[in-house]
């Protein structure tokens, strides 16, 4: 039992780690990687959701013409939170 809570709490680790990196790419590219986005929204835990929609939504701010997508994933997003 112990062993499957561990292995539980590494695994849980290892999505947040890669949850932030992605959050980190995105937050950085002035026009990210849709791959990367998708992948960030399969392991996004709810902790980091907010920040993520935050994100988004400044990017939709700063661009003059805000992707269809990206609207979506704002849309999307904002019905989970």
């Amino acid at each position: 039992m112990a062993t499957r809570n561990t292995a539980a709490s590494t695994g849980e680790k290892a999505q947040t780690a890669l949850a932030r990196i992605l959050l980190d790419k995105i937050r950085e590219d002035r026009y990210p990687s849709y791959t990367q986005m998708s992948i960030l929204e399969q392991t996004l835990p709810a902790s980091l959701q907010g920040e993520y929609f935050t994100v988004l939504l400044e990017k939709v701010q700063n661009d003059q013409r805000p992707s269809i997508t990206m609207l979506r994933r704002i849309q999307q997003l904002s019905a989970q939170l």
